[in-house]
């Protein structure tokens, strides 16, 4: 590991002889973590074996085949999912238990399904399916959720971005687009604790979302609430009730929210959440009917079981900040240690969520991640929290320190402030 200095001085403050100095420096300590032969991963937001660890009681669930109503969940029906799991929640998720579909475990394929619904047949407030629109475009503020970015293009939807600030998408540049461009449909959010910055959308920003005027009658907000539980801290944010102020405003229709339980309890079978208006529950409901029968309700009452009550989902979230808390404190401290100072790098501290987002020189994030691939660290490609993964400063690399075990953040820390120290060096020095 390179030492920091005591009195770090900004590189582009540093003379040419200092900074070349640097250079040679930066390039043996880039030559020794080559030479170490690591394998590390930092790609993904996973959970870690010792997070999944946290829900092997359901391995033992259910301990009955009937819900509270008396339902057998073994046989077919129920497409909403069962009213205990849906009334858990809607107590999470700040709505009615009618406002909540609980599906199977992915929310992803909730908000494909939605999509397709849209294209295809229009929204309850839809003048006539998406599909015969002669042009969609979707919000996505940035830096944001790539899987999002991903599904509209896969449609052929256009993407128009705005920033994304420490309390939420830029209000007013999205109020501007929508006032008068009838083809934007939508804008993507995570409201709390975003992917990859841990921003929280405040009630004042919410409420500016649900009761700006729009171009199109069917705009929706798809309210991605997917970290609304996965605190860092005993200071829990809240997330804003948005289908309240939606529906005050006179646009109930107009947010879609989804969340699962997959960072909760397993993250390839847990349960999906989809919660709007209820009548866009019953729209939604309608056309999945089409090609269902109903959800895995057996795997809805082992949640419900396991977790008993919307406190057993807080106090278990509890546990899962024990686990990954001291991973983020590591990633703060080294790159802190590293990097503070020399004024060539900046990132978030999230108080939830999975990810930090860290923000190099302009037109050296590419540069960081090629020198990390080839010193042994996975990182997400530079780009990738951005439409068609085209950052347009080539400057902002997502990091995931979840699934690594605490040793391996730290050694995966230390090796990208390295190649971002080099990157800086080779940049300044061009």
């Amino acid at each position: 590991m390179t030492e920091p200095s005591q009195n770090p001085v900004p590189l582009s403050a540093l003379s040419a002889d200092q900074l070349a100095a640097f250079l040679t420096e930066q390039r043996a300590a880039y030559d020794a973590l080559k030479a170490r032969d690591l394998k590390l991963d930092l790609t993904r937001g996973k959970p870690a074996s010792s997070q999944l660890d946290l829900s092997d009681a359901l391995l033992t669930l259910p301990t009955s085949t009937t819900d509270a109503a008396g339902v057998d969940v073994r046989n077919y029906g129920g497409l909403e999912g069962i009213r205990e799991i849906r009334e858990m929640f809607a107590d999470l998720l700040w709505v009615e238990p009618e406002q909540v579909v609980a599906g199977g475990n992915s929310s992803l394929v909730m908000m494909r399904e939605v999509l397709v619904d849209l294209w295809l047949k229009g929204g309850v407030d839809s003048e006539r399916p998406w599909g015969q629109e002669e042009k969609v475009t979707f919000i996505c503020p940035v830096p944001g959720y790539d899987r999002h970015f991903t599904l509209l293009e896969w449609f052929g939807i256009d993407m128009i971005t705005v920033p994304m600030n420490d309390d939420g998408p830029d209000a007013e540049a999205v109020a501007r687009l929508v006032a008068s461009d009838p083809s934007i449909k939508g804008i993507w959010i995570v409201p709390t604790y975003a992917n990859p910055s841990g921003s929280i959308v405040s009630q004042e920003i919410a409420a500016r979302l649900a009761s700006m005027p729009t171009a199109a009658p069917d705009f929706k907000i798809f309210w991605d609430n997917a970290y609304a539980f996965h605190h860092l801290t005993e200071d829990e944010a809240k997330s804003a009730d948005i289908l309240s102020l939606a529906a005050a405003a006179g646009h109930p229709h107009r947010p879609i929210m989804f969340a699962s339980t997959s960072k909760i309890t397993y993250a390839g079978a847990g349960v999906a959440f989809l919660a709007g208006s209820v009548e866009t529950v019953k729209w939604y409901t309608g056309h999945l009917g089409k090609g269902a029968i109903g959800p895995d309700k057996l795997n809805q009452l082992r949640h419900a079981q396991f977790f008993g009550s919307a406190q057993g989902v807080r106090d278990h979230m509890v546990k899962h900040r024990e686990i990954i808390a001291p991973k983020f404190a590591e990633v703060e401290r080294v790159l802190s240690e590293r990097l503070g100072g020399l004024e060539v790098a900046t990132w978030t501290k999230p108080t939830g969520g999975y990810f930090v987002s860290l923000d190099v020189l302009d037109g050296t994030a590419s540069r960081v991640v090629q020198l990390a691939k080839e010193a042994g660290i996975a990182l997400t490609p530079a780009g990738s929290s951005f439409p068609k993964g085209d950052d347009p400063r080539d400057r902002n690399i997502r990091l995931a320190p979840t699934f690594p075990a605490p040793a391996a953040v730290t050694e995966a820390m230390d090796a990208v402030a390295t190649c971002v120290l080099l990157a800086a060096a080779e940049h300044l020095s061009a």
